[in-house]
Parts: C-alpha cells; sequence; structure tokens
C-alpha cells in the first residue's frame, strides 16, 4: 500500500504516516519501476474497530533494527518462513504470538 492508501485506509493526514514510519510503528520498501515506498497490508488489521497499525509491530520493527536488521531486511524477514515459528513472523504476529516471534527475532542478534 502506498503512504496514501495507508492513510486513507486508517482515517487519518498522510503526515500522521510518515511520522508512524519514522517512529518504527510502521515500515515499508521501495517497489515498482518508480521506485514507490509502499507499506505492507498485513501491517494493518482490522479487530472491530476500524483498520489499525498491528499493535505488535512497533516492538517487532524495534527488536530488529537493534539486532542491525535495515528496514528493508526487517520487512523481508516478517515475510520469511520461520522454522522456529512454523510460519512467517507476520503471520504469528498477526495470531498473537508476539513473545514467540521476539524470541526468534532476539535470536537473530547473536
Amino acid at each position: 500500500m502506498s503512504l496514501p492508501e495507508v492513510a486513507d485506509a486508517l482515517g487519518v493526514q498522510l503526515r500522521e504516516v510518515r511520522a508512524m514510519v519514522r517512529e518504527q510503528r510502521l515500515a515499508g520498501v521501495r517497489r515498482g519501476e518508480n521506485n514507490a515506498y509502499a507499506v505492507p497490508a498485513d501491517f494493518l488489521v482490522d479487530e472491530g474497530e476500524g483498520l489499525r497499525v498491528l499493535p505488535s509491530l512497533r516492538g517487532t520493527l524495534i527488536q530488529l533494527a537493534d539486532a542491525g536488521y535495515s528496514e528493508e531486511e526487517a520487512v523481508g524477514w516478517l515475510f520469511r518462513p520461520e522454522e522456529s515459528l512454523g510460519e512467517t513472523p507476520i503471520a504469528a504476529l498477526r495470531g498473537k504470538r508476539t513473545h514467540a516471534v521476539r524470541r526468534a527475532a532476539q535470536a537473530l542478534a547473536f
């Protein structure tokens, strides 16, 4: 999703979405011919009150950054199958398995 699409989905101003990226509450990668910044739609969840950013994402992104991962590498890791989880880390986060994901991410630093 482009940043304007994320803003529309969340019902916030574009500047708020940019702040979320700066504060590591959201992350994305550059894609396509025009190298546009895109946020994976799986980073947004609907818990009955409309869409919002996956609550456990920020802590996980910070942990990955502390392990030396760039934003692009962190997004890539979240979408690659992780043997210790039996699924992708983003699927585990969406399934409320935050502690298991953070343990797997912690192991990356060693």
